[in-house]
């Protein structure tokens, strides 16, 4: 059995416990090394045959998932592997050998980085949608940065997209958005290096010129985190 386990953003606290429990038990660990704090493999058992996927290609990650097959293996992704993963080029070649396999959500960095921020992407009468995307890059994406700017009531937050970000500002701006809009940048979110920038489009991307690694993007009024509505529910209204 294959599962792929969400490892979560980096603070080793925020793995599940069915996370934990699939770990301790694993015979095989594939990791990805330049995502994934080491000390998450503390829980796995010293005789497990562990290995870091950071310089494989899809050949040798297929390679190594189907050699241990018939043993507890975990392909352990940062995050919640629904999200920016590739998990479903894996899945489709499993279900192709007939790999049996199973999926272990995991906390998102855009939900860690809320925590550390105390955000709420869905404020009444600002946003009630949150829209996760990636600037493209050498990565296509079929969705045009210009429609996903239209959405301009949503709260935004960008994945992969860090070294793009003058573009994400030239295009926000383009698009309407005023200079002033809040846009903040967490570098690393939940791990131990954590970083906060806070900006607007008109000042955000000198403050994180420098950032090279893992960081997000967030864009949107629900940045000032006030609420222009109360809620129906605790509001005395009704829903």
């Amino acid at each position: 059995m294959i599962y792929f386990v969400g490892a979560g953003p980096g603070d080793i606290e925020l793995l599940t416990l069915k996370a934990v429990r699939v770990l301790e038990k694993a015979d095989a660990v594939l990791y990805t090394g330049s995502l994934v704090p080491a000390e998450i493999l503390q829980y796995c058992r010293e005789d497990a045959h562990i290995e870091d996927s950071r310089d494989m290609d899809y050949a040798e990650i297929f390679s190594f998932l189907e050699k241990y097959s018939q043993k507890l293996t975990v392909r352990l992704h940062t995050g919640d592997p629904s999200l920016y993963s590739t998990i479903a080029k894996q899945i489709e070649f499993l279900e192709s050998r007939g790999i049996e396999y199973t999926v272990i959500p995991g906390v998102s960095a855009a939900f860690a980085a809320a925590a550390s921020l105390g955000l709420e992407y869905t404020l009444p009468g600002i946003s009630q949608t949150l829209v996760i995307s990636r600037v493209e890059g050498r990565t296509p994406n079929p969705e045009r940065l210009e429609t996903i700017l239209a959405c301009k009531n949503s709260s935004k937050v960008f994945y992969l997209s860090i070294k793009l970000i003058e573009s994400l500002v030239a295009e926000a701006l383009r698009a309407g958005y005023a200079p002033d809009t809040p846009c903040w940048v967490v570098e690393k979110a939940s791990w131990r290096e954590e970083r906060v920038y806070r900006g607007t489009l008109e000042d955000i991307a000198p403050k994180v010129s420098h950032i090279g690694g893992v960081a997000l993007i967030l864009l949107g009024d629900f940045l000032h985190r006030k609420s222009t509505q109360s809620s129906y529910l605790y509001g005395g209204g009704e829903s």
